[in-house]
C-alpha cells in the first residue's frame, strides 16, 4: 500500500490541489476537482485508446498527455485496466440509478418517456467508452477474469430496465418490445453516432423511434 500511494500527496497537489495549498480532507470543493480530474483522466485515455490501440498505450503516454507525472496519474489509477474498469463501472452506475429512479415512479406513457430519454443519453455519453471496448475486445478481455462478464452485468440492467418500461406482468410481446427499443437506442447510435454532426438531433430520433417501438400496440397479440 505505501508503495502504491508513494508521492500521493504530491500527486493530489499537482493535479487537483489549487496554487495556495491542499485543501482539507472534508473540503467539498477538493471532492469536486478530484472528481473533475478522474473523468480528465478518463477523457484523455480514451482518446489514447481511440489513436493507437489500447496496448500500444501506456501510463507514462497517458500522463505526458494530461501533463502531469506519472506519480500524479498513479494516485488515481494504478494501471490502464483499472481506467478501464472504471469507465464501465461509471456506466454501470448510471443505468443502476436510472433503474432505482424509475422504480419509484408511476407507470405511465410519460415515465416511460422519461425512462428512455435519460436512458438515450447514458448511451450517447458512453459511446465512446463502448466503441474502445469493441475495438479493443482481445485486450480487455482479462478485465473480467474472476468476476462477473461484462455481458452477465448488462443483460441484468436490460432486464430490469425492461420491467421498469412495462406493465406489470407484461406478456412476451410487451417484454418483446421494450427490449426491442432499448436495443435499438444502443445499435441506432452507435451506428450514427460517427455519421451526423448534430448530436442533438441523433439523441432526438433515436429517442423517437425507441419510443415508437416501445409504445407500439401490436395487430394482433397472439403469435401467428
Amino acid at each position: 500500500m505505501n508503495e502504491h500511494l508513494r508521492g500521493g500527496m504530491a500527486a493530489v497537489a499537482e493535479v487537483a490541489a489549487p496554487a495556495d495549498g491542499a485543501p482539507s480532507v472534508h473540503d467539498p470543493h477538493h471532492e469536486v476537482r478530484r472528481g473533475d480530474t478522474r473523468a480528465r483522466i478518463q477523457q484523455v485515455a480514451l482518446e489514447l485508446f481511440a489513436e493507437q490501440g489500447y496496448d500500444k498505450t501506456s501510463l507514462r503516454e497517458i500522463a505526458e498527455r494530461l501533463d502531469v507525472t506519472k506519480a500524479a496519474l498513479y494516485y488515481h489509477y494504478k494501471s490502464k485496466e483499472d481506467i478501464v474498469r472504471s469507465l464501465v463501472e461509471d456506466y454501470i452506475g448510471q443505468v443502476d440509478a436510472l433503474i432505482a429512479w424509475a422504480k419509484t415512479q408511476p407507470r405511465t406513457p410519460e415515465t416511460r418517456g422519461e425512462i428512455l430519454g435519460r436512458y438515450v443519453q447514458i448511451v450517447a455519453d458512453g459511446s465512446d467508452v463502448f466503441r474502445m471496448l469493441h475495438h479493443n475486445q482481445a485486450a480487455v478481455h482479462s478485465l473480467a477474469a474472476g468476476k462477473k462478464e461484462r455481458g452477465d452485468l448488462f443483460k441484468e440492467r436490460m432486464t430490469a430496465l425492461v420491467e421498469v418500461i412495462t406493465e406489470p406482468g407484461a406478456d412476451m410481446h410487451e417484454r418483446l418490445r421494450a427490449t426491442m427499443a432499448l436495443g435499438a437506442v444502443s445499435v441506432g447510435w452507435m451506428f450514427f453516432s460517427d455519421q451526423v454532426k448534430d448530436r442533438g438531433k441523433l439523441c432526438a430520433a433515436v429517442l423517437g423511434i425507441a419510443s415508437d417501438l416501445a409504445n407500439a400496440a401490436p395487430e394482433d397479440s397472439q403469435p401467428r
